[in-house]
């Protein structure tokens, strides 16, 4: 289904566009509120929270390092293959996880299955299939669409999570999420194709994966890029699989857990949608470095000032408009370097480095916890990297390759 319009440059997949946002939505979802399971789950257990926070560590690293290999399997044989895999080990990882009864199943369930199941299903793969249906003029802005989705994601499926652990406890809630999962192979069938489908040129379709490895390793602006990165996923994942936790340590009620998680979500969505439509109209890099520099204000400002509920709330809009906005002129930034036919191999390894961090983040926080009995050595941790991330990303061009501007007669 394809709006009509004079022109196909013009032309908005419709049905494409939906389908991923849904995708986009349920992947991002239950990951994003593992953070209410922890409590719980190791009450019942006895388990310490390194033992989680290892395992929330396992699913980030093996959502990174999916990425790139299921990007390249969707750029070479098909979307629609890639994202039916992610509702196999998604669905199959929160079962494991759900009857885990040694710390070895959680992290194989919850850590290993279930960060593939994100890695074939999430915004690497939809926001490939999404850049090749739509113009680079409008790229950024519909990439912004399917980032605001996952955030929707985070926004529905906080207070969802926490019903299911009250209405069935925590383990017969994470059935549940799994069964949910399984609604992804029918939403991924408007999504298929391949890297060869929609418009390419001539130095795309030429280009071979190794050669588009050796160029992408070798451009300057791609390493800073895929560096910077390594930060938005140390802030987040530390934050998503924590926060809950550290609310509960300064003593502020469990049901501002749900609010914050909630809220960040759903300004999120505000965020995601506004970074669509800022990326495709100002600078990218610079416009990525003032996000990061923003984040390590609102945390300095967070932990300096009085913390209650009213801050916690505050802390939450803020973030929450800060938090994936970054993904859209990251995501496009690759697009423009190398165009699209392998958009989802180098945008999975950018996303890799995010997901490297995302393990640091998660698993540093657990385990600087239990030594030090205190979440602020990771916070301050995050207000350093954050400004390193705004350095790094202020030298960035934004502009094609030189293979992809001599194609285009630039």
């Amino acid at each position: 289904m394809t709006v009509q319009a004079k022109s196909t440059d013009t032309a908005l997949p419709v049905l494409v566009i939906v389908c991923g946002c849904l995708i986009a939505l349920l992947t991002f979802g239950p990951r994003s509120a593992m953070g209410f399971f922890q409590l719980p789950m190791l009450q019942e257990k006895g388990w310490e929270r390194q033992t989680f926070g290892l395992a929330m560590a396992i699913q980030n690293l093996f959502w990174g390092l999916g990425t790139p290999f299921f990007g390249a399997i969707a750029d070479k044989w098909g979307t629609w293959r890639v994202l039916a895999m992610s509702a196999f080990f998604y669905t199959g990882g929160l079962i494991v996880m759900a009857y885990a009864d040694a710390p070895i199943w959680l992290h194989i369930g919850g850590g290993v299955m279930v960060g593939l199941g994100i890695a074939s299903g999430s915004f690497g793969i939809v926001l490939a299939a999404f850049a090749r249906k739509v113009s680079a003029a409008q790229r950024t802005m519909v990439f912004g669409f399917g980032t605001a989705a996952g955030s929707a994601g985070m926004f529905v499926f906080a207070p969802l999570s926490q019903g299911l652990i009250d209405a069935v406890g925590w383990s017969d809630g994470l059935v549940w999420l799994g069964v949910i999962m399984l609604a992804i192979p029918v939403l991924a069938i408007p999504l298929a194709g391949n890297g060869s489908s929609g418009k390419q040129n001539q130095a795309q379709v030429d280009q071979t994966i190794r050669e588009a490895l050796r160029e992408a390793f070798g451009h300057q602006s791609y390493l800073l890029l895929t560096a910077g990165f390594f930060v938005c996923g140390f802030q987040v994942a530390f934050i998503t699989a924590h926060f809950p936790a550290y609310i509960a340590d300064i003593g502020v009620e469990a049901r501002y857990a749900v609010i914050a998680l909630a809220l960040i979500g759903l300004f999120n969505i505000v965020g995601s949608l506004a970074s669509g439509f800022i990326g495709q109209r100002y600078s990218k890099p610079i416009f990525l470095a003032l996000i990061y520099i923003g984040r390590s204000i609102a945390v300095t400002a967070f932990l300096l000032l009085p913390q209650n509920a009213t801050s916690v709330v505050i802390f939450a809009i803020v973030m929450g408009l800060l938090w994936l906005s970054t993904v859209p002129p990251t995501n496009s930034l690759v697009a423009i370097m190398f165009g699209t036919k392998y958009l989802g191999m180098l945008g999975g390894i950018v996303f890799f480095s995010h997901q490297i961090g995302s393990f640091l983040g998660v698993w540093l926080g657990g385990y600087l916890y239990d030594i030090y009995g205190s979440y602020d050595p990771v916070w301050w941790l995050g207000v350093a990297l954050g400004i390193f991330a705004a350095i790094v990303h202020w030298p960035v061009r934004e502009a094609p390759a030189p293979r992809m501007a001599l194609a285009a007669g630039e």
